[in-house]
């Protein structure tokens, strides 16, 4: 198997599926070489429907170069509301071309502004905003410039699964591992996954100071003085958490806000340290977490990959999960609420529908809930959390941190168009995705470069 990028092993990525030499070549060059559209799941009420049933506006924005947290602040600045009043079911990338949903909570259809560089297409009224994850998918066209089109052909062979009958020309189904892209770690400087470590060990001092100090080559000469300091600082019998706090640059703001915490209410117990963390969003609490359990995924398909283990097909031990029966055309997006233990003859059964891409075989995302498999797979999943020092009970934390615990599926399939063009070095690829899973660990396998520049 063919190593992964040194950085990507940092975050438990170990492999590419693909043994090919890679294009090259980048992405984004223009807003519209990457274009992301929602594959929604929401059905309005007509616009004149009750308000009092039917508080939400719905609508369908495609933005260009807009992030989505500032373009749901530029609306709600425009339209006089709290920003709480604007919600999305996912998070799309700034620089692309992307089409997605937006709920307004009690704004009438003729207040929308106009806003540069998004059109907005009101579609009627929902009883309810929108929440994360409330799309199935989303659905990709993407051109890879200045690169070397010549081994696409071979990459897509070495990722293709199924049984081949596709005419030339047609999409072909593909599948690589589902891991966890760079950017859940935080693609400059990746320490998530570290911070949600030290929570599930009880380790909250630790969990402060990794994200606070513990300063990364890839910032800034500032921002890693900056950090180092704070790092000096906690060296100390009596630390100066405000001086620290003001040695941080202001675009650091969760950070500071944790020093200045520790700052007003000292530092000598566990209960301090929590409550310096708890200075950042909820959202961001749930993610140190999520970025642990997501890392530990990571290492596990890793493993499973070392040991030859098979991610398309269970073996005995595995525990398998079906395909959602309701999911749009051609999108494979796994149920993770249906699953069952391949044991047996059933590993011959569940091996039939993997094949045919009616089930998946899972890993953990560790929780206080979680059920670990049987036979080799489960060995893999104890082996790596031991590793880690992490048990299931460890997440039974306080607050946002808590985690019941999921189970994810090992395997990324996709039908996926091809089409290249040698005379402008450049190639296009266009897939669709369930929520929750990466364009990132598709396009690596193509490109084979450092993960931050996917």
């Amino acid at each position: 198997m063919r190593e992964a990028h040194p950085a990507e092993r940092r975050v438990g990525i170990e492999y590419y599926r693909s043994d090919a030499a890679g294009t090259g070549g980048r992405l984004r060059s223009r807003p519209e070489d990457f274009r992301v559209r929602e594959l929604e799941t929401t059905s309005p009420a007509p616009l004149d429907a009750d308000t009092g049933d039917y508080p939400h506006l719905l609508v369908r924005a495609t933005l260009r170069e807009w992030d989505t947290n500032d373009f749901a602040r530029r609306l709600s600045d425009a339209l006089g509301i709290s920003r709480e009043r604007v919600s999305w079911a996912g998070t799309k990338d700034k620089h692309a071309v992307t089409t997605q949903l937006f709920t307004l909570a009690n704004v009438a259809s003729g207040d929308l502004p106009e806003v540069a560089d998004a059109e907005v297409e009101i579609l009627g009224r929902v009883g309810r905003p929108l929440h994360f994850g409330d799309l199935a998918g989303n659905a990709f066209e993407i051109r890879v410039r200045d690169a070397d089109p010549g081994s696409v052909g071979e990459i897509t062979t070495d990722l293709r699964v199924g049984d081949g009958n596709e005419a030339p020309d047609e999409p072909v189904d593909v599948a690589v591992p589902n891991y966890f892209g760079h950017q859940r770690f935080g693609s400059r400087r990746p320490v998530t996954h570290e911070v949600g470590l030290c929570l599930a060990r009880g380790e909250w001092r630790e969990a402060v100071l990794t994200y606070a100090g513990n300063p990364a080559e890839t910032e800034p000469e500032a921002t890693q003085d900056a950090r180092a300091f704070v790092d000096e600082q906690a060296a100390r019998e009596d630390p100066d958490w405000a001086a620290a706090a003001e040695r941080l640059p202001g675009a650091l703001r969760f950070e500071r806000s944790m020093l200045h915490r520790l700052a007003d209410g000292g530092d000598a117990t566990p209960a301090d340290w929590r409550h310096a963390l708890e200075a950042v969003p909820t959202n961001l609490q749930r993610l140190f977490v999520n970025a642990a359990q997501s890392y530990a995924f990571n290492r596990i398909v890793s493993e499973r990959l070392r040991r030859g283990l098979p991610l398309a097909t269970p073996v005995e031990g595995d525990v398998v999960c079906f395909a959602d029966g309701d999911a749009p055309e051609d999108l494979y997006r796994p149920d993770t609420d249906r699953t069952q233990a391949a044991a047996g003859r059933r590993v011959d059964v569940m091996t039939r529908h993997c094949d045919r891409g009616r089930a998946f075989v899972t890993a953990p995302l560790v929780g206080v809930d979680t059920e670990l498999a049987g036979g080799e797979p489960g060995e893999i999943e104890r082996d790596v959390l031991a590793d880690l020092g992490l048990a299931p009970a460890d997440f039974d934390l306080p607050g946002e941190f808590h985690s019941t615990g999921t189970r994810r599926a090992v395997l990324l399939r996709t039908r996926v168009g091809v089409g290249t063009d040698p005379a402008d070095d450049a190639y296009d690829l266009s897939f669709a995705l369930p929520s929750g899973s990466y364009a990132t660990v598709l396009l690596r396998e193509y490109l084979k470069v450092p993960p931050t520049e996917l």
